[in-house]
């Protein structure tokens, strides 16, 4: 990345909005890729039902993750590209959550803890702050 598409100033401190907007991106791939591998494993060791459906879930897990975790590297490291990924991911975090809200199980706790980190997460990356230290600039405000 150029320093034209990246203006922030690299000497000024991370803003705290973008350290903890970082780490909640890594904190889902990471649990992404937890789930992916305790499926996995479940699936080869196991006795699922479909054992074939169980090892595609897993590594499809595994591979979803990589979107957060690049994200939250790219927003550790202020590259202006990483908030769309990361604002992609807790979009469709959004969904995941309400699906677990609407159990009758455990998976509530989950739900309200996924709906509680997404929204966290994408207050914390729309916020002005955040912005100014990605160096993204509005619609009408480029450099000429």
């Amino acid at each position: 990345m150029s320093a034209e598409q990246n203006p922030a100033p690299e000497s000024e401190p991370r803003p705290r909005r973008l350290i903890y907007a970082a780490a909640l991106a890594a904190l889902e791939g990471l649990a992404l890729v937890v789930g992916g591998v305790w499926i996995l494993v479940l699936g080869l060791t196991g006795a699922p039902d479909d054992r074939q459906q169980a090892v595609t879930g897993g590594v499809t897990l595994v591979v979803l993750a990589l979107l957060p975790l690049l994200a939250a590297r790219g927003l550790f490291a202020r590259r202006s590209w990483s908030r769309g990924p990361a604002v992609i991911t807790q979009i469709m975090a959004l969904p995941v959550a309400y699906n677990l809200l609407q159990a009758d199980s455990m998976a509530i706790p989950a739900g309200i803890a996924l709906a509680v980190v997404a929204v966290t997460a994408l207050v914390l990356l729309v916020n002005a702050e955040t912005t100014r230290a990605l160096g993204i600039r509005g619609p009408g405000n480029a450099q000429q």
